[in-house]
């Protein structure tokens, strides 16, 4: 099959299109799908620079890529609730190829009303936001919480689920991006590079943080004694200046529940998950560059 191979952590340069990589089999409970697309997300980029390497490295040569959408080609022994033809999309691995194993249980069907290239864009982004808030933060209906890093898709779905959860949802975003993200639903916006508006913040109940950095500091430091700081990027430099707040990392897994009920919010238009871009999967070097550079919106990779 054709593929993105790395042989070596670097740059999107070290992402080379090959032909010939062996085609992989489904075994017991897995399918085997013919790639529509997949997506460049942030733990991709890390992954390649070897940035993961300690907890999450890639056997060389290898395969990277999470997101993937595509159609059905064999079914594994024992599965029984997929069917060959039909269109499904997944959090999985070694995505960034025409064919992708995928474990059945990790598997939901795209919804009529669904692109299935563009279904590609939502497992990994969608799934982080939901647990960010229902398992990171815990928020409770009347309960403030602030999203960092709301324009991008992780903390579109973030400050979406607060509000399912009946929370006060402050947005937080950078300055050039506030006419952007003013339909995403939140109760207010403030711009987390504008210092004034960061002083003026009222105390918090809990952070949803997919920004990390200097503004992950600053924000730890609004939350209420007992509150919660929850990350995608593990605990700001400064937490142990704060042993009141409860710091809880995130890390995403499969989970079809939160796939189907963010994917149906999606398609009834009460979610957007912008995508900014879309390349041929043979310029994976060229989407990653994009990405890095900051794209504004997720970026597909279509085989």
């Amino acid at each position: 099959m054709k593929a993105i191979i790395v042989h070596q952590y670097g740059g999107p340069e070290v992402l080379k299109f090959e032909e010939d990589y062996p085609d992989p089999v489904a075994g017991p409970g897995e399918v085997l799908i013919r790639v529509a697309a997949s997506s460049v997300d942030p733990i991709d980029c890390k992954r390649r620079a070897g940035k993961t390497r300690d907890f999450y490295p890639i056997k060389f040569p290898g395969l990277i890529g999470i997101d993937v959408a595509g159609t059905i080609l064999t079914l594994g022994p024992g599965v029984e609730d997929f069917r060959v033809g039909e269109q499904v999309f997944a959090m999985a691995a070694d995505a960034y190829a025409e064919l992708c194993v995928v474990k059945a249980a990790n598997l939901r069907t795209v919804l009529k009303g669904l692109d299935v290239v563009e279904a590609a864009a939502l497992p990994l982004v969608t799934t982080t936001g939901n647990i960010l808030i229902s398992e990171g933060t815990a928020i409770k209906s009347g309960q403030t919480v602030l999203v960092s890093g709301a324009a991008g898709g992780v903390g579109r779905s973030a400050v979406f689920t607060a509000k399912q959860r009946g929370a006060v949802v402050i947005a937080g975003v950078l300055k050039r991006q506030m006419e952007e993200t003013a339909g995403i639903g939140a109760d207010q916006i403030i711009a987390t590079d504008a210092q004034s508006a960061m002083d003026s913040l009222p105390p918090l109940d809990a952070v949803a943080d997919a920004v990390g950095g200097k503004t992950a500091e600053t924000l730890i430091s609004k939350v209420k004694p007992g509150g919660v700081f929850a990350s995608v990027l593990g605990a700001p430099q400064n937490a142990e200046k704060y042993p009141s707040v409860k710091v809880m990392p995130v890390f995403a897994t499969p989970d079809v529940k939160i796939l189907q009920y963010m994917a149906e919010a999606v398609r009834d238009g009460k979610l957007r998950i912008p995508i900014s871009q879309k390349f041929p999967l043979s310029d994976a070097g060229a989407a990653h560059s994009a990405a890095e550079r900051g794209a504004g919106g997720k970026i597909l990779l279509v085989v």
